[in-house]
């Protein structure tokens, strides 16, 4: 089944942006239902895991299941396949985000877009 998205476009260039989407103590900047990671490493890539504290406090663990350098992630908390991020440039100084999320979660969407709009914003003002 093809999952549900969200997408913005963003004055930036997609290094930045893949930057700020992979480095885990950014994470609580844009992502309105992450409140802190704990992993061995500081910036994720495939087979990574480690600890996501929810914005309710609860700690669950994660996983990346899918990565591809510079263009993709996609990662499973407490087992359950959750949110993909794709980065496109569109130009040197233009990038294309897509958040995905499985359908069963539809409703999750509106967090999706709430997350891009502040990476948006980070980004854009630094």
């Amino acid at each position: 089944m093809t999952p549900a998205q969200a997408e913005i476009e963003i004055e930036a260039p997609a290094d930045q942006i893949w930057s700020l989407l992979t480095t885990f103590r950014r994470w609580p900047e844009w992502g309105p239902s992450v409140r802190a990671v704990e992993a061995e490493v500081d910036v994720l890539g495939p087979g990574v895991s480690g600890w996501v504290q929810t914005a309710v406090g609860l700690w669950l663990p994660f996983r990346i299941d899918d990565f591809e350098a510079g263009r993709a992630w996609g990662w499973s908390v407490a087992g359950i396949p959750a949110t993909g991020h794709r980065v496109t440039p569109l130009s040197d100084a233009r990038t294309r985000v897509v958040f995905t999320v499985p359908r069963l979660f539809l409703p999750y969407r509106w967090v999706l877009s709430r997350a891009l709009r502040r990476l948006k914003r980070i980004a854009e003002t630094g």
